[in-house]
């Protein structure tokens, strides 16, 4: 999976805004562009992923209504091949569409009608959490069946690969650092986020759902554990 990657370390980080509303697409890379950000901008689903697989952009701010592709087509493709933040702005508040959102691989979501500076803060917020290309000195956790190699960002059950999101990833580093402690929502939220992310805690959940289903893929094994009332923990990773 490429990493998303300014062509200069030291340019402005890039983000690519997706809506087929003109004016809103236009406000948005005006507000984003006064806080220093590089922009590029498309109206549809086939021109969103021409963009971002040619551009590679650190963050993706993707409408979920689209035409061409909708939303969560784009979020799917462009997951493939790219790592980088995506931000799902969605018209619609029924919470099916923010958990399928999340699903696709969006690392963050926003209910349209918005803020503009709420969504400038929430690109800030992403883009201050430790890039996948960043050189990590850590040595693997082996727990259980489950090895996590933090410098790498791998996760594998029993020498088996799991794919995770940049998000899903970072949520069981932070579990796997401390095995037998409790995690709060909050102390999750202040660990993969940072402590001044604005937003609902129960994003954590969905994430962690997620990251459970798929490692469930290749183990029965229980490797996150909820705590009711509380949070969560590693499991038993037998």
């Amino acid at each position: 999976m490429i990493a998303a990657m300014s062509p200069d370390p030291n340019a402005p980080a890039h983000v690519l805004v997706v809506d087929d509303e003109t004016v809103l697409a236009g406000m948005v890379t005006n507000y984003l562009q006064r806080a220093g950000f590089r922009t590029s901008v498309a109206h549809d689903g086939v021109t969103a992923v021409e963009r971002a697989l040619a551009e590679r952009p650190d963050v993706v701010v993707l409408d979920l209504g689209l035409p061409g592709k909708d939303g969560l087509e784009v979020c799917q493709e462009i997951r493939r091949s790219s790592d980088c933040y995506i931000i799902m702005l969605t018209a619609r508040s029924e919470e099916i569409d923010k958990l399928i959102g999340l699903a696709a691989g969006a690392d963050d979501y926003l209910t349209k009608p918005f803020s503009a500076r709420e969504l400038v803060a929430r690109v800030q917020v992403l883009l201050r959490r430790p890039r996948a290309d960043r050189v990590v000195e850590e040595p693997p956790r082996t727990t259980g069946s489950l090895r996590i190699e933090p410098d790498g960002r791998r996760v594998a059950v029993d020498a088996v690969e799991v794919e995770l999101t940049r998000t899903e990833f970072d949520l069981l580093n932070v579990l796997s650092a401390r095995p037998k402690a409790a995690f709060t929502r909050r102390q999750l939220v202040d660990a993969v986020w940072g402590a001044d992310w604005v937003g609902d805690e129960h994003l954590v959940d969905v994430h962690v759902l997620h990251l459970r289903r798929k490692l469930a893929r290749v183990s029965d094994a229980v490797f996150v554990e909820a705590l009711r009332g509380v949070g969560y923990r590693l499991g038993p990773c037998q």
